[in-house]
């Protein structure tokens, strides 16, 4: 299966098996061991006490024991020579394990002398250890079995989660609602009352998101639509006011102020209608100069530093030609110099247009960095108390530049200024 999910499930299980495997293991074979010592020590002190009961005349003399599993020996004090094996002689009292040798050794001192008795462990190694093979195997196949069985069962469980995240990721809500909610394959097993709960939910909230995405793709279509009535009036009056030859100077720059204001306020509106077709039909787009579109920018923001020591200039002599709607580009520069006219008291404002770029450069107010991260969220402005703008037009200017593939960065630094780079892949190489 690719699915994450089962796939680290899968994993998990094996390490949980291998490490299970390696606890059997070790766990029977520290088992085995003190079993076998136990036993071993058992019968040899067994055989002690019998030995020192008969030299004590509690039973029937008899000899010490030699048998093809235990021998004994016996050094009386002071005998310096008892037929004592030189191996034996440096062990301490107790029990004594020679593994490498297969041996087993009990020593005891008593007032008359010192009891050595030899266990060959052969035997006794060859019957535990078969015996614990037996149980590792008993064990391992024991642990195989609960784990396939769990991870199967983990896996009836997951799988129709897994299905139900791979319907949510392929779920488009530009494109509508899930067709129904989530049908679990034959294969899957049967799905758990809370994974058809879950399935259910989800498919009730693919479907409040695609209403809500169509709800608000109808009001900006249509508030747009509704919106360019009274700019059409505006425009039509003002052009008849200005076609006035008595109409005074400053009623003529009120008008064209206007006019320019109404030329605007089209423009985002026509953005505002691409925004709402995200997803579906694409906007009409033509070749055009971006210095064109620029200077046309430029001329429109003069007006907004009237009376103001700010000075706004073109430079670079590039003229990249771009493939997209004319307006657009125009709403994005347009917004970023209105930006940039509105907070910038004195000093310079200049726009450089380069091969892939048009870069907005002003000595404003700047940013700061909390400020910064948050440029680009609608109607949030760092002065809540400032009449200038609504917090609305980098958000606008950023959603046009994804929409089109632009890259939208500002950089800025309070009490310095903050530039704005729009950069994009031009339609040729000029």
């Amino acid at each position: 299966m690719p699915q994450g999910l089962p796939r680290r499930i899968r994993y998990a299980f094996v390490t949980q098996g291998l490490l299970l495997i390696l606890a059997v293991v070790f766990g029977v074979s520290v088992v085995t061991l003190i079993t076998r010592d136990a036993l071993i020590s058992q019968r040899l002190e067994v055989e002690a006490k019998a030995f020192w009961e008969r030299r004590a005349g509690l039973r029937p003399p008899g000899q010490l024991p030699a048998t093809n599993a235990i021998q004994g020996y016996f050094r009386e004090n002071g005998d310096p020579d008892s037929g004592v094996p030189a191996v034996f002689r440096p062990l301490p009292d107790g029990m004594n394990y020679m593994y490498r040798m297969q041996r087993a050794v009990l020593v005891e001192r008593r007032p008359d002398g010192m009891l050595y008795l030899v266990l060959q462990t052969r035997t006794v190694d060859r019957l535990m250890w078969s015996s614990a093979a037996a149980l590792i195997l008993l064990g391992l196949l024991a642990a195989l079995a609960i784990t396939a069985l769990t991870y199967r069962k983990s896996r009836s469980i997951v799988l129709p989660v897994n299905r139900l995240a791979e319907e949510v990721a392929r779920w488009d809500p530009m494109q509508g609602e899930m067709s129904a909610p989530l049908a679990i394959s034959a294969g899957a097993g049967d799905p758990s009352r809370e994974v058809r709960a879950l399935s259910s939910a989800l498919h009730g909230l693919t479907g409040r998101v695609a209403e809500f995405v169509q709800r608000e793709r109808d009001f900006t279509r249509d508030a747009s639509h509704e919106l360019r009535t009274p700019l059409t009036v505006i425009r039509v009056a003002s052009d008849m006011l200005l076609s006035d030859p008595a109409l005074p100077p400053h009623g003529r720059r009120s008008l064209e102020r206007i006019q320019r204001a109404g030329r605007d306020m089209e423009a985002v509106i026509d953005a505002f209608l691409i925004l709402a077709r995200e997803g579906g039909v694409a906007p009409v787009s033509e070749e055009f100069d971006v210095r064109e579109v620029a200077l046309e920018e430029i001329d429109k923001a003069q007006g907004l530093l009237t009376g103001k020591p700010v000075e706004l200039q073109l430079a670079g002599d590039a003229s990249p030609r771009l493939f997209a709607p004319r307006a657009v580009l125009g709403v994005v520069l347009g917004n970023l110099l209105r930006n940039a006219c509105h907070f910038t008291e004195r000093g310079s404002i200049e726009v450089a247009i380069g091969p892939d770029a048009v870069v907005i450069r002003d000595t404003g107010i700047g940013m700061s960095a909390e400020t910064l991260r948050h440029a680009f969220e609608p109607f949030y402005r760092a002065d809540a108390f400032s009449p200038m703008g609504k917090g609305f037009g980098l958000t606008i200017a950023n959603r046009l530049a994804r929409r089109f593939g632009w890259d939208l960065v500002l950089e800025s630094e309070p009490e310095v200024g903050t530039v704005a780079t729009l950069r994009f892949t031009p339609a040729n190489g000029s």
